[in-house]
């Protein structure tokens, strides 16, 4: 089930196991991979993104860009997997690269920067295991 209002940038690279619940005002950037297991909870307002930018100004932004000649910027992309039984709270973003474990909570508001293992609980911004089981 995805609630509406649904935000994604293809929709091609979202890829969903059975009984998967996306509340309203979710985002997914899916310019990688979004890898979704299944008896999946995903409250509203959660935003995934697989795209980033270089840290770097020198890498971020391209040297002698002229108007009309492609982005003056650039970007990558890394694949997101969110495993099986996973409860991920309202406002929570998870950032490019992260991979949530089988059964973990992620706290309402969180910030997932790193890979949080199977069985655990995690909040915060930035997001830190509290507890696994």
């Amino acid at each position: 089930m995805i609630d509406t209002p649904f935000h994604c940038d293809y929709g091609k690279n979202i890829f969903l196991g059975n009984n998967v619940v996306i509340n309203m005002n979710c985002t997914l950037v899916d310019n990688a991979p979004i890898r979704i297991g299944s008896q999946v909870l995903i409250a509203s307002n959660v935003q995934i993104y697989t795209a980033s930018h270089p840290v770097l100004p020198q890498e971020r932004l391209v040297t002698g860009w002229k108007k009309g000649k492609g982005t003056f910027f650039r970007t990558y992309a890394l694949p997101i997997e969110i495993e099986d039984q996973v409860w991920i709270g309202g406002g929570s973003i998870l950032l490019p690269g992260v991979r949530i474990g089988k059964g973990c909570v992620i706290g309402a508001g969180s910030v997932v920067t790193h890979s949080v293992p199977a069985g655990c609980v995690a909040v915060g911004s930035p997001c830190r295991v509290i507890r696994c089981f």
